[in-house]
């Protein structure tokens, strides 16, 4: 894809159903009782890998573009599939299949592409081999190709070192099976899609921040009655952050985005770019099953350096390669910490945001944990691998709009994994 730099994005948009809850709905509404019926839904290769296992473990699930129509067959009415689970490119369907997988009767195997099984997966593989889940890395290497075999679960409490709400949710997945109460204490509050969704589909779930306020616990109580929901799926706030952050870097812009799902465990990407001098302006607040949304109003803005760390980053993970981009327009210093995880992103997305930025001119070291970038103002175009990373491809996409000279992004249909409309959107901007 080639990008030009542009004067003046204007229009009204709205963007993809949020890929978080778009996996969740499938699969929450796979093992309940009836029938689920979601809107909006994301149409993304990663979701559609997510429809895909349930399809191959006997669930009827209708995809049409106005809606997606699943017949749940209950906790236990999922089948064992004739082959391996493909989940492509996505480690949501990989890691939370993991968990409901781990409480079935059959033995299944999970496998994606080559960037998915080079992921890690211990991080789900020991807490649910603590309930007695009988689950192993093929090759050894604590990467899928994942087998599960039938085995009994028990309720755990773990104390999880990485706020992730992956490994949480696994865990909880699981516990829909177990003989006990299941526990999950992360360091940070990570995304709460798992336990709003499965809160409003009958499941006991609760979450409370501890004494230190800071750290948080989530409970899962075994086996309830799953009642299929309604499901309006808010647009992906990860999916407008590429807007958001043109609409701040593109001179004479002004851009609408409608109906754009701002979960607190989600929206460090507002207050970062709030906090850099961005003008964003909240219209049309509404919460549909538990899930806030607004308009977001952007406007072009001077952006200064900041200090981004600690408790914000699970909320703003998948969109550091959007703000590493921001920081290199920005006056100053951007200071990115406590991103570790970073490195086990499709890409080592601190890598790859290093590698990219430094071929448009920007100043920026990548560090053990983060980056530092020393806001240059301006960015000149380049060939930019994109990795097959479609954060990477989308994110120097935008900076190509505001960089001196023509941007090319190789690879660039890898936007297709959560957005394959990311450019016809663009393009409607521009006009």
């Amino acid at each position: 894809m080639i990008i030009q730099k542009t004067t003046g994005l204007k229009g009204t948009i709205t963007v993809p159903g949020d890929k978080s809850i778009s996996h969740r709905a499938v699969m929450f509404g796979s093992i309940s009782d009836g029938i689920t019926e979601v809107t909006n839904f994301l149409q993304g290769a990663d979701c559609l890998a997510t429809i895909d296992c349930f399809q191959k473990m006997g669930i009827e699930i209708t995809n049409t573009k106005e809606r997606i129509l699943i017949h749940g067959k209950g906790l236990q009415g999922l089948q064992k599939p004739a082959s391996a689970l493909d989940t492509g490119n996505s480690g949501t369907t990989t890691r939370l299949l993991s968990g409901i997988l781990a409480g079935q009767s059959f033995e299944s195997s999970l496998s994606g592409d080559d960037s998915l099984n080079s992921r890690p997966m211990g991080r789900v593989i020991t807490p649910l081999s603590l309930m007695g889940a009988d689950i192993t890395s093929v090759r050894e290497n604590g990467c899928a190709p994942l087998l599960i075999r039938p085995s009994k679960l028990h309720g755990i409490h773990y104390r999880s070192k990485v706020a992730s709400a992956q490994v949480k949710s696994s865990i909880l997945l699981a516990g829909l099976y177990a003989d006990g109460i299941t526990k999950v204490t992360e360091p940070v509050l990570s995304r709460n899609h798992t336990e709003l969704m499965l809160k409003g589909f009958g499941a006991k779930v609760t979450s409370v921040l501890e004494t230190d306020g800071i750290s948080a616990t989530a409970s899962i109580a075994p086996f309830p009655k799953l009642e299929g929901q309604k499901i309006i799926v808010p647009g992906d706030i990860s999916s407008a952050a590429y807007f958001i952050a043109a609409g701040l870097l593109v001179p004479n812009s002004e851009i609408l985005i409608q109906n754009v799902g701002i979960n607190a465990t989600r929206a460090g990407i507002i207050k970062v770019c709030q906090d850099m001098g961005g003008d964003i302006t909240f219209l049309n607040k509404k919460t549909a099953g538990g899930e806030p949304t607004v308009d977001l109003l952007v406007r072009t803005s001077p952006l200064h350096g900041t200090i981004i760390e600690g408790n914000i980053i699970p909320t703003l993970i998948d969109e550091i390669p959007m703000i590493a981009v921001l920081a290199a327009f920005a006056e100053g210093t951007t200071i990115i910490k406590d991103a570790a995880e970073l490195k086990v992103k499709e890409t080592d997305r601190i890598e790859t945001v290093a590698v990219n930025l430094k071929a448009m001119g920007a100043d920026i070291t990548p560090t053990e944990d983060g980056m530092i970038i020393e806001g240059t103002g301006t960015l000149h175009g380049a060939k930019i691998q994109s990795f097959l990373d479609h954060r990477i491809a989308m994110a120097f996409s935008i900076a190509g709009l505001a960089a001196e000279r023509e941007t090319e992004i190789l690879e660039s249909q890898c936007v297709d994994v959560s957005y394959p409309t990311f450019y016809k959107t663009l393009n409607q901007l521009q006009k």
